[in-house]
C-alpha cells in the first residue's frame, strides 16, 4: 500500500471506525498498525477521551512526514508517552515491539492483505492485547482485482496476488484457531472507475496487485475502466488469556492460575 491509495485508508478507516459505535470497550492505549496521517486517529481521541498512541508509521513515510506523524500522535496522547513501532522491524523479525498486555485495541487498516502469514500477525495482535482487548481490522479479499485476471492481461502485464489471499471465512476460522472470541466479520465490493489508464496502473500498483518495476504497462490496450475491491472488515475479543490454547477443543488451565482457599480464607 502506497501514499497515492491515502484516500482509500481514510475512507476504509472511516467505515470501521464506525462499527466501533456499538462497542463497548472502555480503551485507554491503542496500537494503530499501520499508522498514517488521517482522520482515524482524531476519531479515536473523541471516542476514547484520555487515550495513548502506539504507533506503527508506514514504511513509504519520509522523514519529515514521519517525524510530523510522531509529534502529532504525542499531541493526541495528550503529551503521554507512547511507543513508535517499526514495521520494517516487523517484517524482519515477526514481533511488534511492545509488552505482552500492554494495548486495549489494535486497529489494522488494509494491512493483512500484504502479509505472508496472516496468523502470525493475529497471534502478536493476541500478545499485545489486555485481557478484555479488542482487535479491529480490515483486508483486501481475493477478488480485489478480478478485472485484471483475464488471459489477454496476465499476458501484457505483471501480475501478482496479494500475499494473503484470504476470504472473511478463512479470517474468522483464523481469528478463532488464534483463541480470539466472538469474531464478527463483514464484507463489501468497492467498484472503482477509471478515465485514464495511468490511473488505474497507478492504483494497481499501489494495491500490489501488480509489479512495481513495471514499465510497460501504459502500452497494454485492453484495460478494464473499473477496479473491484473486495473489503473485508473484522472485529474479535481477546478473552480468557489466563487459559492455555485449547487442545482437542479442551482448554486448559495452568495449575498456578488455580487459587486455593486456606482454613484462614473461610475463617
Amino acid at each position: 500500500m502506497t501514499q497515492s491509495i491515502r484516500w482509500l485508508q481514510d475512507e476504509i478507516a472511516d467505515r470501521m471506525l464506525q462499527k466501533l459505535d456499538i462497542v463497548k470497550l472502555e480503551a485507554k492505549d491503542v496500537l494503530l498498525i499501520p499508522d498514517f496521517p488521517g482522520a482515524h486517529a482524531p476519531f479515536l481521541t473523541k471516542r476514547f477521551p484520555g487515550i495513548r498512541f502506539h504507533s506503527a508509521p508506514e514504511s513509504e513515510l519520509s522523514k519529515l512526514e514521519l517525524f510530523k506523524l510522531r509529534a502529532i500522535r504525542f499531541w493526541n496522547s495528550k503529551f503521554k508517552s507512547a511507543s513508535c513501532i517499526s514495521l520494517d522491524d516487523y517484517k524482519k523479525t515477526g514481533r511488534i515491539n511492545l509488552p505482552s498486555n500492554s494495548v486495549d485495541l489494535v486497529v489494522s487498516v488494509l494491512f493483512i492483505q500484504d502479509l505472508s502469514d496472516p496468523k502470525h500477525f493475529l497471534q502478536e495482535c493476541w500478545r499485545v492485547l489486555k485481557e478484555g482487548g479488542l482487535l479491529t481490522l480490515s483486508y483486501l479479499g481475493p477478488d480485489t482485482g478480478k478485472e485484471l485476471c483475464s488471459e489477454s492481461l496476465s499476458q501484457q502485464l505483471p501480475l501478482q496476488k496479494l500475499a494473503s489471499p484470504w476470504d472473511m471465512h478463512d479470517m474468522g476460522d483464523a481469528l478463532l484457531g488464534e483463541r480470539f472470541s466472538d469474531p464478527v466479520m463483514d464484507m463489501e465490493i468497492l467498484g472503482l472507475d477509471y478515465d485514464s489508464d495511468a490511473l488505474l496502473l497507478a492504483d494497481a500498483k499501489a494495491l500490489n496487485l501488480l509489479a512495481s518495476n513495471d514499465q510497460n504497462g501504459a502500452q497494454c490496450t485492453q484495460l478494464p475502466k473499473k477496479l473491484s475491491l473486495e473489503v473485508v472488515y473484522g472485529h474479535a475479543w481477546a478473552l480468557g488469556k489466563h487459559l492455555a490454547k485449547a487442545q482437542d477443543h479442551v482448554a486448559y488451565i495452568d495449575l498456578n492460575q488455580i487459587g486455593r482457599k486456606t482454613r484462614s480464607d473461610s475463617a
